[in-house]
Formats: C-alpha cells, structure tokens, sequence
C-alpha cells in the first residue's frame, strides 16, 4: 500500500506508544523517585543507579536489535508487537517491586524493551508517511513523549505527597494497562494500512551485503559522526536534569502540587516542541537547526542555578519547548533523509546505542556530582553535556554544508 500524509492513524497510535515508550516506561521514573525513596529507601546516588540500570537494558536492545532486525528480516512486525505488549507487562511489574534488587532488574527490562519499541515503531510507522512529510510525523511521534511527561506531573499528588506512600505503585499499574491497549491499537493500525512489506531473497541478500557498511557510514567525520555523538552527548545532558530536577525541587520544599505541575509544563511545551521540530526539520534539515534547539536547551537549564522558582520553571519550560523532543525528532528525520530505506532500521538502532551509552554514563556522573556537590549542582552539571551536544550539531550541520551530504550516494 502507498505512502501516507502525516495525519493517519498509523502515526496516532504509533504518538500513543510513544507516551508509554518514553514518558511512562522511562521519564516517570525521575518523576517518582522520591515516593520510591521513602518506601525503599536508599540515597539519591544508589537511586541513580537504578536509573543507570535501566539504560544499560536499554543500551542491550539497541545491540540486539540489529542482528535481530538481520536475522529476522520479514518478521520486524512480530517483534514489534511482542516488545510494545510485554513493556505495558513490565510496568505493572515494576509497581509490585519490594526491594532494589526486583525494582532494578524490572527497570532493566522496561530500558531494553522500550529501546527495541523505539526503534521499531518509528521504521514502521515512517514506512507508512510520504517522505516529504517524515519530519512532521516524526515530530507527530515524539511528541507522545511530551504527553506522557504531562500525565506523569498530574499523578504528583498521589506519588510524591508522603500522605501516598504507594501512589507510585497504583500509577504504574494504570501506565502499564494504557501501553498494553496502545500496543494493541497501533498493531490493528499497521495490519489495517498494510504498512508491512516483506522482502524478497534477493532484497535480503542485498541488505545483508550494504548492512556490513553502516558502521562505516555512521562513524565517517564526512558523514554522520558528528550527528550520533551529539546524540550521545545530548542523551547523557537531559537524563540528569529529568533525573534529579523533581528531587532537587522536592528538597527545596516546593509543595507537590507545583512539583508536578512543573513537570506538566515541561510535556506541554513538548507538546509544541514536537509541531515546531518536525516543521523545522522538514523545511531546514540541517546540524545547525538541531544545534539551535541544544543551545537554548542548555540556556534552560542554567535557571535552577538563579534559586529563583521562577526563572527554573521558565527554563524548565524553554527545556520542554525546544530540546526535549527535537533533538531525537531531528536525529531520526535527519537519519530517514539521507539513508536508504532498508537501512535506516539498523542505523537507527546503532545511533540510538550512542544515545543510550550517553543515559547510561549521565545518572552516574550525575549521582557523583550530587552525592558531592548537592542536588542543584547535580542538576546544572546536564548542561555540560547539552552544550557539547550542540557544538557537535553544528559541527555536523558545516559538514553537510561542505560536503552537501545529500547528494553523495549510499557507498561513498
């Protein structure tokens, strides 16, 4: 079946999915630590590694994935269902966890599931949209994510109030129920559009064949270097600051209402951020719009380090708006734009590694600093890492000018 607008129900469910891939099954987490402290106790650092644990599980499947998709070739489907419906399992799970070591081998699960589920529900979900308008979709998406950061805020009465020992643990169970049935939506979605192919002998031959060059390809400085380690550096920035921002207003006594509707505002920003992103990535596929997005992102961040409430919900807000979503919207559009479309699934998961290896190192370095230098410091160290990110985004951004990468072929 052909290619679709933007605007279809593939991409509705597929945004849906991405509510629970990204908003519940990984950002909630942050959002729940305190609640989670006081019934299991533990420091800010050992609960930091919990959240390091579940990026390595989500570094594993991204590792996975390749050979996976490889092995598997006419199967991208199946798999896709199976991972989107054992995610919602694992979330219920997780709420039933009495000690660290059940929470962090659930954590570790959710973070290798959720990595194949990006993966594979964006190739899906991008094969069904016409290519002009992929920037869009991708923004469509990602920008679930902001809404399931929203939702996530509207529980902090009942997670992070003491009164709701076990809050976190109800919400968890409701966020588990809602991926199950978004799994299941967006499948009948994909079955109904026939977005699936299956490939001929020959096609898999020859996949098989230019697949051995796709690490040549991501890791040339001429092609796509700079954009995965800005990937990588972008993922270790913003998983500090989502990690330790709700603890660090927490102990600053911020009451749990405001708590969790700052953390709202930053999804409902998203929420724009998605729109805007995908507009701008269509119109100007470029390093330096995706840099644009990082710097104001690391301008954000600098206001929890002003004491002022306000100045840190407006740059809490300025985070969500322009470099929550954008970054990996623009990551993925920039990817779908100059690789062939059997590659892009490898591809994708190989820069989705960069990002996850980024995760796995930010909560550590961040649970250093904090354990250290305190919570607001811990906080503020993210933008380090987002100016890196942008740096390397506009480094990438002058190559394609240099080079005008969309024009050289696949094998150069």
């Amino acid at each position: 079946m052909g290619t679709k607008s933007a605007f279809n129900w593939v991409t509705l469910w597929a945004s849906l999915l991405f509510v629970v891939i990204l908003g519940f099954s990984r950002l909630s987490y942050g959002m729940f630590l305190p609640g989670i402290q006081r019934v299991l106790g533990g420091s800010y650092g050992q609960l930091g590694i919990l959240g390091t644990v579940n990026f390595i599980g989500y570094l594993v499947g991204t590792l996975c994935l390749s050979p996976l998709i490889s092995r598997f070739t006419d199967r991208k489907q199946v798999i896709n269902r199976m991972t989107c419906l054992l995610l919602g399992l694992t979330l219920i799970g997780s709420a039933l966890s009495d000690d660290f070591t059940q929470l962090g081998l659930w954590r570790f699960i959710i973070g290798l599931l959720s990595a194949i589920a990006t993966v594979l529900v964006l190739s899906i979900a991008m094969d069904a949209v016409r290519p002009a308008e992929r920037g869009v979709a991708s923004g469509l998406i990602w920008l679930g994510g902001s809404a399931g950061i929203l939702v996530t805020g509207l529980f902090a009465p009942f997670t992070i109030d003491p009164l709701h020992l076990q809050g976190w643990r109800y919400a968890w169970v409701t966020m588990g129920v809602f991926g199950v049935i978004a799994a299941i939506g967006f499948d009948f979605a994909t079955r109904k559009r026939g977005v699936v192919t299956i490939p001929s002998q020959t096609e898999s031959k020859l996949r098989d064949r230019e697949s051995e060059n796709v690490y040549r390809l991501l890791l040339n400085p001429k092609r796509f270097l700079f954009l995965i380690t800005s990937y990588f550096f972008f993922g270790a920035g913003y998983i500090v600051y989502f990690t330790f921002l709700i603890p660090y207003l927490v102990s600053k006594g911020t009451p749990s209402l405001y708590t969790g509707l700052i953390w709202s505002g930053i999804g409902f920003a998203g929420l724009f951020n998605g729109w805007i992103g995908g507009k701008a990535i269509d119109r100007w596929p470029s390093g330096y719009t995706l840099a644009l997005g990082l710097t104001l992102g690391t301008i954000g961040v600098f206001g929890i380090t002003t004491n002022n409430l306000l100045f840190t919900v407006l740059g809490a807000s300025l985070i969500g708006l322009v470099s929550f979503i954008t970054p990996p919207l623009m990551t993925t559009a920039l990817l779908r734009r100059d690789i062939p479309d059997h590659l892009y699934a490898v591809c994708l998961s190989i820069a989705t590694a960069f990002f996850a290896s980024g995760q796995i190192i930010g909560p550590i370095i961040g649970g250093i600093v904090v354990e250290r230098h305190g919570l607001q410091f811990g906080v503020a160290s993210s933008a380090i890492f987002m100016a890196i990110a942008a740096l390397l985004a506009g480094l990438y951004g002058l190559q394609q000018r240099k080079l005008e990468v969309r024009d050289l072929p696949i094998s150069s």
